[in-house]
């Protein structure tokens, strides 16, 4: 583990710089969030102040009684240097510098600022998170900087998050909240002064408490593409790495570049590297949490033959095309599979692939082929598609379909298209990890994605 990174993440103190009691400002954001959530000693550091909500405050880092594992610094730019200086002096050996104000602006002093904070973090060794950044969010160590207050928290979890966006990494949060979807730790690192994208990646692939990491990237450090692919090869020999890159097109990289100053690069480079890497690279903000859900909680494909089990004959056609183009396969039912389907279906059923209990079905047919199909091993998935619109669908079916995904190690996913009656079906294998989607063409990215992984670390075990 890159043990460097360890005191941002779980420090045992930590002191705020900027800690004010004005209602709005950052500082006071930041320590609120600080009292309600960090269970190590927390130290206020403002020369304004004797006390700032209930805590002494003291007027610099020199004074505290104890050097602080953590220094979180919000304050104007030009102050940041000897507050850096200051806390490396008296040892501390990591901080999170929240201001905005250096090469992001584009103007001289900014760059000097920030030239500044390199020289600090090279010559003392102060591991640095920022500027322009918010920082760090651990749902485990109760370390969250980020200072968006009305942004929900997602519970604890397993997902962990790498964005060069603060603004991005904070919805992001929201969304994950809102689908009860949980996180491990997300860092917003900004203009990268010191710590990156790589460093981050290496200290959450060897974190237990994250299972998938996501990347929102721009651009990487000059220098640092040949240092990701060796550090990602090894990351995804472990779990899944999903990367949104940004800045693909040229008037992109040019807003990527007033953005965090970020040289966005060739895109057609990033993406050889990320391919070459074993990373999972994602289109669309969907894409991507569609992949964070069936990484969660669907075991790895063996082979990529995916069997479809409807009620709806057309529903079962757009899947076959979105299967298809994403190039999966969806094979013709075998002569002793159809048989045997045949026996145990009315004669109007369809028992060719896609699998056809048409619109007369009751919740038994989709148990009695279900149980089937599981057992083949030559179906390395299942999409059952859930349209409960149909008077003889009761919902029995989705218990035996949790029962099935808890028993057997193999990918059973759904989709369901509707209202009130669908999402009542949604929300019940949600609960139970079967993973649910409302269309078929973001069903077959994600399964793809599920496949494509599956296929990196069978190679790599």
């Amino acid at each position: 583990m890159n043990t460097s990174l360890e005191k941002l993440f779980n420090p045992a103190s930590v002191a705020i710089v900027g800690a004010t009691p004005k209602e709005g400002k950052v500082g006071r954001a930041i320590l609120e969030n600080f009292i309600n959530r960090f269970r190590g000693r927390i130290y206020p550091v403002n020369p304004s102040y004797s006390e700032v909500l209930g805590l002494k405050c003291y007027k610099s880092i020199s004074e505290l009684p104890e050097t602080p594992d953590l220094v979180v610094i919000a304050i104007p730019a030009p102050g940041v240097p000897a507050v850096l200086r200051e806390a490396a002096a008296r040892g501390v050996s990591a901080a999170i510098v929240i201001s905005g104000g250096f090469r992001e602006t584009g103007t001289p002093e900014g760059e000097r600022l920030e030239r500044e904070l390199e020289e600090i973090s090279r010559t003392y060794g102060i591991r640095i998170v920022g500027p322009n950044c918010i920082g760090i969010y651990d749902n485990w160590s109760g370390v969250d900087t980020y200072f968006v207050s009305k942004m929900k928290r997602p519970p604890r979890g397993y997902v962990g998050f790498i964005s060069q966006s603060g603004a991005f990494a904070a919805a992001l949060m929201d969304w994950m909240a809102y689908h009860n979807l949980g996180v491990s730790r997300a860092i917003s690192y900004g203009n990268k002064v010191d710590v990156d994208d790589v460093d981050l990646l290496d200290y959450l692939g060897d974190d237990d408490k994250t299972r998938v990491i996501l990347i929102y990237i721009e651009g990487l450090k000059p220098g640092r593409g040949r240092k990701f692919i060796e550090v990602a090869k090894k990351v995804v020999k472990k779990k899944p790495i999903l990367v949104y890159k940004a800045g693909k097109t040229s008037r992109g990289g040019l807003a990527a570049a007033s953005h965090t100053a970020a040289m966005a690069g060739e895109y057609g480079v990033y993406r050889a590297a990320f391919k070459q890497a074993g990373v999972i690279e994602v289109e669309s903000f969907d894409e991507m949490m569609d992949a964070v859900r069936i990484f969660l909680h669907q075991p790895s494909m063996r082979g990529n033959r995916v069997y479809i089990l409807t009620d709806a004959g057309g529903i079962g056609v757009m899947l076959t095309d979105a299967l298809t183009s994403v190039g999966l396969e969806v094979p013709r039912t075998p002569s002793d599979l159809k048989e045997e389907l045949k026996r145990i279906l009315p004669p109007h059923c369809i028992v060719e692939n896609p699998i056809d209990l048409t619109g007369d079905t009751d919740d038994e047919r989709y148990i009695r082929v279900l149980d089937v199909l599981v057992e083949k091993p030559y179906v390395d998935a299942i999409v059952v598609v859930a349209l409960p619109q149909v008077p003889g669908i009761k919902g029995t079916f989705v218990d035996h379909v949790v029962k099935l995904k808890s028993e057997y190690e193999k990918t059973i996913v759904a989709l369901t298209i509707g209202s009130e009656a669908s999402l009542e079906v949604a929300r019940r294998l949600e609960e139970n990890s079967v993973t649910v989607f409302e269309s078929p063409e973001r069903l077959a990215k994600a399964l793809k994605a599920l496949y494509t992984y599956s296929m990196i670390k069978s190679r790599g075990d």
